[in-house]
């Protein structure tokens, strides 16, 4: 009589197949236009306690987002949002194509991808997207923000404040703070697939399975694991992000070069210089990585479902 197997402890397919690459494009990007509208309120308050710390530091959030509310109603929370929407598709559909090439390429006979390749793998998907898409998009955004913010608005809207832009500084005008970009997209990346996939590891016990997508308790783990990533990669390069914003904003021309920004922010307010807007920054960086990486994962699924591929 032969020796009954017992079942096995994890119900998850093995994530030994590889993500085809337009899979990986239509999901990142359909997922980061989605997170966008949902967070964009968080990511103007950051932006506007970074650009404005003598008048929002010492009040907090709370006190910028009634201020907000009270001078330009509800929705100038979302004041700048067309260029994110209009860059968030390409933004995360370059980081996730990338991401998952590499990872493709890393993954040992098993399946499995050890914590240097997806730290290698989130490095070069957040480089590729501070060339190709981050940086027009941050400068556009915050522009367009701290024009909101002057005391005589030039910009008539999204678009009109984008042609008038391009035509006064030419596309050169767009990649101001390139080298922070990089530096900020490609930290935040690596934290945060090495940390998302180490998080997944240690709750199911073996780097080649995958959640059980078809569980309740999958889209809890998805969004625990997601949020946890964000966390980390806020406290990890919050300075950089401060000296991003700084590069790019309308002020921009007093700073020679990124090194010059970052002596004078430390002159002008020491180290809690670099840390202006962290709270609002980690609320609306946790949303957003929980939010992609859940959208990511179930847009693939969904498109699994309907179109087989090798």
């Amino acid at each position: 009589m032969s020796e009954v197997k017992p079942l096995t402890v994890y119900s998850p397919a093995p994530t030994s197949k590889k993500r085809h690459p337009v899979k990986s494009i239509i999901s990142g990007g359909l997922g980061g236009a989605i997170e966008i509208c949902i967070t964009m309120p968080t990511e103007y308050i950051k932006t506007q306690m970074q650009l404005y710390p003598a008048k929002y530091g010492k009040e907090g959030v709370m006190y910028c987002v009634r201020d907000t509310v009270k001078n330009h109603g509800v929705l100038g929370l979302w004041r700048g949002l067309g260029p994110l929407v209009v860059f968030a598709v390409p933004k995360n559909a370059v980081r996730f194509f990338f991401v998952e090439m590499i990872r493709n390429q890393l993954r040992n006979d098993k399946g499995a991808i050890s914590l240097s390749g997806n730290f290698f793998a989130g490095l070069c998907g957040g480089l590729m997207e501070a060339v190709l898409v981050v940086t027009p998009q941050e400068t556009m955004k915050v522009r367009l923000i701290h024009d909101r913010l002057s005391p005589n608005p030039r910009f008539h809207g999204t678009f009109h404040g984008i042609t008038t832009l391009l035509k006064e500084q030419g596309i050169s005008g767009c990649y101001k703070g390139l080298t922070a970009t990089m530096i900020k997209q490609g930290s935040n990346q690596a934290l945060r697939f090495t940390t998302f996939y180490q998080l997944k590891t240690w709750m199911l016990g073996d780097p080649a399975l995958d959640f059980d997508r078809s569980t309740i308790k999958a889209v809890f783990q998805t969004i625990f694991a997601g949020a946890t990533a964000g966390a980390v990669s806020v406290f990890g390069n919050t300075p950089i992000d401060v000296i991003k914003t700084k590069m790019q904003g309308l002020e921009a021309s007093k700073y020679r070069n990124t090194w010059d920004c970052v002596q004078q922010t430390w002159k002008a307010d020491g180290l809690k210089g670099f840390y202006k807007g962290t709270v609002p920054r980690l609320g609306r960086v946790c949303a957003d990585v929980a939010i992609t990486m859940f959208l990511f994962d179930y847009i693939t699924m969904a498109l699994d479902a309907v179109w087989k591929t090798e």
